[in-house]
């Protein structure tokens, strides 16, 4: 959104001792420092200081934009980093299908524009259409299903509009997985995509893609609702959808569980893991809460010792 494609930002503190506490900005997108003023924290605790909503102006061919930053600097030690946030969204009403509907943009990757696509989910932007209170947000991209309905968006750089045509000669193409996999999804520059599939079979517009997350949900004897969901696929899960073959992935089960002790001054420490295929994370719930975490039950050869432990979550 600046020319430069960076903004200048530096930390001092208003005391030789202790945190950074004054953070100046290159507000206007000058390429300087030496014209602005500096910004005191609003909080600081003992490793952090809090700045914001920051203020910058963006000079575009359509005259000035607005935008917020937030920022926490974070200092242990030698461990410095500092984490910028988008301080504002764009929100309101508009209409698809002869329909009223509640739209929120995000720029999630805080750089200044909100028309971010990616195969990567940390770098592409979210919008949100649907009912007001809707958490149900997709990934900005070259399409988004509203009611079941394709549409190609067009989103304005600076967040100032969005406009919805119908995607009608969009290209699909057939994805099959495991019948045991009753949720997928999926995203990538093509968006953010959410499919049920039947009997492992399903379709999504032609593109890559990387996984977001699947899911299996079932009944015990009970009737107890368990689901097994397995997310975090950040260096894998990637894969394409062509028009001349059918894409398979091999996801779900089995799931890997494993235990590791370690013993470190006279202390045993255990750790309990669970792993998909591609050492993506696993998350259980049972009827939609997480269940009390597993015990470790030790038992000596002779049976002296036999004892009893909870983990714990954290």
């Amino acid at each position: 959104m600046v020319k430069s494609g960076y903004l200048w930002v530096s930390l001092d503190r208003s005391h030789k001792h202790g945190l950074y506490d004054l953070l100046y900005i290159d507000s206007n997108g000058n390429g300087h420092l030496n014209d602005e003023t500096a910004l005191a924290a609003y909080r600081i605790d003992q490793d952090n200081s809090y700045f914001g909503p920051v203020k910058v102006i963006f000079e575009i061919e359509d005259g000035p934009v607005t935008y917020h930053l937030n920022f926490r600097f974070y200092s242990y030690n030698v461990n410095r980093r500092l984490y910028a946030s988008s301080g504002g969204w764009y929100e309101g009403d508009i209409t698809v299908g002869g329909a009223k509907k509640h739209c929120v943009l995000f720029d999630y990757n805080a750089n200044g524009a909100f028309d971010d696509k990616s195969l990567e989910a940390n770098e592409c932007d979210r919008i949100r259409i649907g009912n007001k209170d809707s958490q149900d947000a997709r990934f900005v991209g070259n399409y988004i299903e509203v009611d079941g309905v394709l549409y190609r968006p067009e989103v304005a750089r600076d967040g100032a509009y969005i406009k919805l045509t119908e995607a009608k000669d969009a290209r699909f193409a057939d994805i099959r997985l495991p019948e045991s996999i009753t949720e997928f999804s999926a995203g990538g520059e093509n968006g953010l995509f959410i499919l049920k599939p039947e009997k492992g079979a399903g379709s999504l517009p032609v593109g890559k893609y990387r996984i977001n997350y699947w899911a299996i949900k079932r009944k015990d004897e009970k009737g107890t609702q368990w689901e097994m969901r397995g997310t975090g696929f950040y260096k894998t899960g990637l894969f394409d959808i062509t028009v001349d073959k059918k894409t398979e992935l091999s996801i779900g089960e089995p799931i890997v569980s494993t235990l590791k002790a370690q013993i470190k001054e006279g202390a045993y420490y255990f750790r309990f893991d669970m792993k998909g295929r591609d050492n993506e994370r696993i998350e259980l719930t049972r009827n939609g809460v997480r269940p009390q975490a597993p015990k470790l039950h030790i038992k000596s050869a002779d049976g002296r010792y036999d004892r009893t432990f909870s983990f714990e979550y954290g």
